[in-house]
């Protein structure tokens, strides 16, 4: 004679699971969310700091062109 314990035992067994199961993928949600904002914002920045070092040497080359003219012999 079965009341029904073993079913109610076996759904919140299930429930259990099922919710475990969601928050373990809103976890997975959240970590691929934050790489990809992480990703986002290194981009731009790995452009930026490319952009600064080129300009930079170009400064310098143009800095010792002046030096070096300069200090040419004149003719």
């Amino acid at each position: 004679m079965s009341n029904g314990t073993s079913n109610d035992v076996s759904g919140a067994v299930t429930n259990l699971l099922e919710t475990l199961g969601k928050l373990a993928q809103q976890q997975i949600d959240l970590l691929t969310g934050g790489i990809k904002t992480a990703a986002g914002l290194i981009e731009p920045l790995g452009k930026t700091a490319t952009d600064l070092a080129t300009n930079i040497i170009g400064a310098l080359n143009q800095v010792l062109q002046s030096v070096s003219a300069a200090f040419a012999p004149k003719k």
